[in-house]
């Protein structure tokens, strides 16, 4: 940085579902990752995955370190000399377990790279590599926090928090905040009214998250990018709604397990949507990779102050068929969802501006200023390819 822009790239990643399948899946989400990097080459990766090893950590581990070996001993990354990896991997605790795992490269050209110590409030040298993996509480150099049980939809305690890091590049400061936020556990409750229940309690789990950055008088509040699963669903009544105009509505209840679901059908008697708990079956799934889809994308409309993101131009990356001969098509279960976001505060927004990154260009709002010649691109890793249940998200 110091007056010259240095290429970052973020990415988010939630591969819990990769994890269940890494015989399949595993290595097509390496190459694909692995392939974007080669084509950019950045100066620096910070790579924040979510549900790292899946929903049975204890029968992943061997998975999750041969992933951390392929990446950090692959050809692709052999420009960075300086890797720090953190992965929460302590399973047995309920109380700090959040599988949540951040990864950062750091080219050889970068002339001056510190982290922040949250023990010692002072800057650390990083030179060489580091993995911090099992319990990694008493880790210096990062700050980990579950989110508050009474948070939780229904307070029943799963995974979710957020796991931050500091950085000093060449003269810059800024977070790097991974966050897991929780998700909509029934489609039928979530479509009832908006905001939903679980609309509010990640709104709640967020500004918690952002007021105790702000608040923390020891480290001090420095510019952040905030980045994983943010579970940001679309307004589910909003778009039922719409994708029902002409439809007539039938309740149909399933005796056997005694849950009901609902659908929508047309004037001959064709079902054309499907609604139960765990299901959003509709019968033309490319509908939801149409423009229309982003006026219900609305969970940060009231954040805009504190959050800025820049202009999203790629389909819903959630949730889509775990399967590797269907890489391009959604599952029935939920609607589909921006979930996996890249989120900027409004003074890591005048970073990027102040080191020559131009929003007037493709990929950008227009909003800022336009002096030098490098461009913001936001989207999604694997478009064509199976990468999980969610796509990958990146920002450079």
């Amino acid at each position: 940085m110091e007056n010259e822009s240095l290429p970052i790239l973020l990415i988010t990643a939630n591969v819990g579902s990769v994890f269940e399948d890494p015989s399949n899946l595993l290595h097509l989400w390496i190459k694909e990752f692995l392939d974007h990097i080669a084509a950019r080459q950045p100066a620096f990766i910070a790579l924040h995955l979510q549900e790292v090893g899946g929903k049975t950590y204890e029968k992943s581990m061997e998975y999750v370190q041969e992933f951390i070996k392929q990446l950090c001993e692959s050809d692709e990354l052999q420009g960075y000399n300086r890797i720090r990896v953190y992965l929460d991997e302590d399973y047995n605790s309920a109380e700090h377990f959040t599988a949540l795992g951040n990864l950062y490269f750091v080219r050889s050209t970068v002339s001056h790279v510190l982290m922040w110590n949250f023990l010692t409030h002072e800057w650390d040298s990083v030179e060489g590599k580091s993995i911090h993996t099992g319990s990694i509480e008493t880790v210096a150099t990062k700050e980990k926090a579950k989110f508050p049980q009474q948070f939780f939809p229904e307070c029943k305690w799963s995974r979710k928090g957020f796991l931050r890091t500091r950085w000093f590049l060449n003269g810059t400061v800024f977070d790097l905040v991974n966050i897991h936020l929780f998700h909509d556990a029934s489609n039928l409750e979530a479509c009832e009214e908006y905001p939903s229940v679980y609309c509010k309690s990640r709104r709640r789990a967020l500004v918690h998250t952002l007021e105790r950055f702000h608040k923390d008088t020891v480290n001090r509040p420095v510019p952040y990018f905030v980045f994983g699963d943010f579970n940001f669903r679309c307004d589910t009544e909003g778009v039922i709604k719409k994708l029902t105009e002409d439809l007539t509505m039938h309740r149909v209840q399933n005796t056997k397990n005694d849950s009901t679901k609902v659908q929508y059908r047309d004037a001959t008697g064709t079902n054309v949507l499907t609604v139960g708990k765990k299901e959003f079956f509709h019968c033309d799934q490319s509908t939801f990779k149409e423009g229309w889809l982003r006026l219900f994308d609305r969970e940060l409309e009231s954040l805009r102050s504190i959050l800025y993101e820049f202009p999203i131009t790629f389909p819903p990356s959630y949730p889509y068929e775990e399967d590797p001969f269907q890489p391009v098509s959604y599952m029935a279960t939920r609607c589909p969802a921006w979930c996996d976001r890249i989120l900027v505060s409004p003074a890591a927004r005048k970073l990027v501006w102040e080191h020559g990154l131009d929003e007037d260009k493709p990929g950008g709002d227009g909003a800022g200023p336009s002096a030098n010649t490098s461009t913001v691109s936001y989207g999604i890793i694997g478009a064509n390819v199976c990468m999980g249940d969610h796509k990958v998200s990146y920002n450079e």
